[in-house]
């Protein structure tokens, strides 16, 4: 059955626990980065942040608030990558039939920039990048090894105010509509 991370954005306090910790276990190396006027750091995912934890600013009645929401792949059930990657270079993008985790292969790197530049495209959420030295695809792998040993992702792991949560596709829906129900509870 597809596995999937559920993400209750009314508890998000931005802490980034989940993007080290996804960092870490990937063995991904520091990405150099400036100010760019927000606190959202890096400004972007790429080949070396397969997380991001999004900043974003809004003024409500008169009051700043931040909106924190924690970017990766979502891991479609069919996904327009890999639909798109088969196009030209089949196994370039899979999807693990166990658990619905969508991976790219290093059979992205047989894939030319522009190929590479219409998979990203074909993701509505924008979100694989390439590595522009090795030319291979990335994007989150939802802990796939971790998932595989029946642990749960580290990002979710990490997660120190239980903002995620991991488990099968039917549950995790179940449980984001109960909670929708209770923030739209909250807010009468």
């Amino acid at each position: 059955m597809a596995k999937s991370i559920f993400i209750d954005t009314t508890r998000c306090t931005a802490c980034r626990g989940c993007q080290v910790a996804c960092k870490q276990w990937h063995d991904h190396k520091a990405v150099p980065t400036k100010q760019t006027g927000t606190h959202q750091n890096p400004p972007d995912l790429t080949p070396n942040n397969f997380k991001l934890v999004r900043f974003s600013e809004h003024k409500i009645d008169g009051h700043v608030h931040w909106l924190f929401f924690p970017d990766q792949c979502r891991h479609c059930l069919q996904p327009a990558c890999k639909a798109t990657a088969d196009m030209y270079v089949e196994g370039a993008i899979v999807q693990d039939e166990a658990t619905g985790i969508v991976v790219c292969t290093e059979k992205t790197k047989k894939l030319t920039k522009e190929q590479c530049d219409e998979i990203i495209e074909s993701c509505p959420y924008n979100i694989p990048r390439r590595n522009e030295v090795s030319g291979e695809l990335a994007k989150c792998d939802m802990c796939i090894d971790r998932v595989q040993a029946g642990l749960v992702p580290m990002c979710v792991k990490t997660c120190c105010t239980g903002a995620m949560s991991f488990g099968e596709r039917e549950d995790m829906l179940i449980k984001a509509k109960l909670r929708l129900t209770q923030a739209q509870a909250d807010l009468e």
